[in-house]
């Protein structure tokens, strides 16, 4: 197994009673080769123990696995960082901007008489340089709150353009 984490991936690989290294690690290499994080592979066997050897289950694992990943899809995600940035209402739109540059998207908007309090979901990759971006337009009277439940859910839309009167 493989999942994504910040920094790299989190792997795991159990041979279940076989011998060591003929199951896990050989089914652990395949989902490496094939870049594949956030992915699970498990084989069965049901024949072929002391007649394959050692060698010979590793590379039945191997194929298994490579025989699962060749008929299964596959779907490309991107690791995101909800967060609750809050500013002066007069750089929402800036702030709005950045978001949308950092390849981020406003998942909801709160306002109050002098804040805009905006939930964005950001790529990871992109989160220190938004937060910095955004910082520096607020020249430090920003606040930007990771949301500790995460972003939202993937489908989750985000609010729409606005349109009419514009606030400067």
């Amino acid at each position: 197994m493989r999942l994504a984490a910040p920094g790299g991936a989190t792997e795991r690989a159990h041979d279940a009673g076989e011998p060591a290294g003929t199951a896990g690690p050989p089914i652990l290499a395949v989902l490496r080769g094939a870049r594949l994080v956030n992915a699970l592979v498990v084989v069965s066997r049901y024949f072929g123990g002391t007649k394959l050897g050692k060698g010979g289950l590793a590379r039945a694992y191997r194929e298994a696995a490579g025989a699962a990943l060749a008929g299964a899809g596959t779907s490309e995600t991107t690791l995101t960082i909800g967060a609750v940035v809050g500013v002066a209402l007069s750089l929402d739109g800036a702030v709005r901007n950045l978001v949308a540059r950092h390849g981020g998207a406003i998942a909801g908007a709160a306002y109050t008489e002098t804040e805009a309090h905006l939930t964005v979901v950001v790529p990871a990759e992109s989160f220190d340089r938004l937060r910095e971006a955004v910082e520096g337009l607020a020249r430090g009277r920003a606040r930007i709150a990771v949301d500790p439940a995460g972003p939202p859910p993937a489908g989750a839309t985000p609010d729409p353009p606005r349109s009419g009167r514009r606030r400067h």
